[in-house]
């Protein structure tokens, strides 16, 4: 009875990456539509994270983030006020080039996965701690390891959960969640594309569901169901670098990387094949993902730096700003919030005529790049920083 209570627990408050569409919008409502003007008050913080940049997740009332301390991966886990409750080591991680936790722990009905920056997927005891289970990337799927580590925050949908370790024959799988034996094993284009640093999207067609992510060269779709390749886009940049997830609107799919910019495929009826309906090179985001509403696109460019919007059904760019720097953007209650790789922060109307600041701020504490996507959860923005979080009330 305690187990089942627990999973109950953990199964009702589980959060996802960038929020429970994967698209960067929260259900919050009662949210500030104007900040003081020395920022939204701070409620606390908490340094000693480690190397990181890692989102917080948040299940059954605690706050779960990684960190990297002297190259070890450790889970952290804090009460809603912020104290640390319980530290657990996991394993070696990415300790290269930009040094650091990736991905998001993913919790569901008392279990917490994660997936290293070395390739390892690890399914834990969300309260203890314990390991259940682990596959790895090179080691059980043919896998290689790419130049700034894998960065693929997980999918759950009912018992499987996806990943892209980038093998030959096994280059997309489905992992059966409680023993990490393999459900759908894909070899993707045939090609043993390398994995990109994307995270999947499940698109479900009536008779059929279509995994989508971003390979080293392709926007690629595979039958969720028996692996099929279904189709695939070019879509590349000289980095191989494809670090945000595709969306999934009006039957189409947008996928977006730095210098290759975005592009919008219509899906046919059965979801088998694409066609492309516009590109724009000129809004390019690196890795912050981009929000979709009301018909317009907000999102950042790399090459290009600033912000753009841009019409979902032509493609055309309505506006661009050079006012704040390239970076995050998630939306919740009517409003963007924005954080910039040189760590501003700010709340942003979003409007198709123009660029609209309503309020900004500074992330002064932490360390290293400020390249965390932020989180709202239960009337809060959280921002991770390298070895700290910071966490703002934002309610009225």
């Amino acid at each position: 009875m305690a187990l089942l209570l627990s999973a109950s627990v953990y199964s009702q408050q589980s959060t996802d990456w960038r929020g429970p569409g994967r698209d960067g919008i929260y259900n919050e409502r009662g949210l500030l539509d104007q900040w003081p003007p020395e920022g939204p008050e701070i409620a606390w913080t908490i340094e000693g994270l480690g190397q990181g940049f890692s989102s917080p997740a948040f299940a059954g009332g605690k706050i779960y983030v990684t960190g990297m301390i002297d190259q070890t991966g450790y889970l952290f886990i804090l009460s809603e006020g912020g104290t640390l409750e319980k530290k657990f080591e996991y394993g070696p991680e990415f300790h290269d080039s930009y040094p650091g936790t990736r991905s998001v722990p993913l919790i569901k009905d008392g279990l917490l996965y994660i997936v290293t920056g070395m390739g390892r997927l690890l399914c834990l005891d969300a309260d203890t701690g314990r390991e259940i289970w682990s596959r790895h990337a090179a080691n059980d799927f043919g896998g290689t390891n790419i130049r700034w580590g894998i960065t693929e925050n997980l999918l759950i949908d009912g018992k499987r959960i996806f990943f892209a370790p980038g093998g030959k024959e096994h280059n997309i799988v489905a992992l059966d969640r409680f023993n990490g034996d393999i459900i759908m094993t894909s070899s993707g284009t045939g090609k043993g594309e390398l994995s990109a640093y994307c995270s999947p999207l499940l698109v479900k067609f009536p008779g059929r569901e279509i995994l989508v992510t971003l390979m080293e060269n392709n926007i690629v779709g595979v039958d969720a169901n028996n692996g099929r390749f279904l189709w695939s886009h070019p879509h590349t940049n000289r980095n191989k670098i494809h670090a945000n997830n595709p969306l999934h609107l009006d039957g189409c799919i947008f996928a977006f990387s730095a210098e290759a910019g975005s592009v919008k495929l219509r899906l046919n009826e059965d979801g088998s094949s694409v066609t492309e309906e516009w590109r724009n090179t000129e809004m390019d985001p690196l890795q912050g993902g981009v929000i979709i509403l009301d018909g317009y696109i907000y999102g950042s460019g790399t090459r290009n730096r600033g912000w753009f919007c841009i019409d979902w059904n032509s493609g055309e760019a309505l506006w661009n700003s050079g006012e704040l720097a390239w970076g995050a953007v998630i939306y919740a209650d009517g409003m963007l919030y924005i954080y910039t790789e040189r760590g501003e922060l700010a709340l942003v109307s979003p409007d198709k005529k123009k660029f609209d600041i309503v309020s900004r701020t500074s992330v002064t504490i932490g360390t290293a790049e400020h390249f965390t996507h932020p989180v709202i959860n239960d009337g809060r923005l959280y921002v991770r920083r390298g070895n700290a979080m910071i966490v703002y009330n934002i309610s009225r």
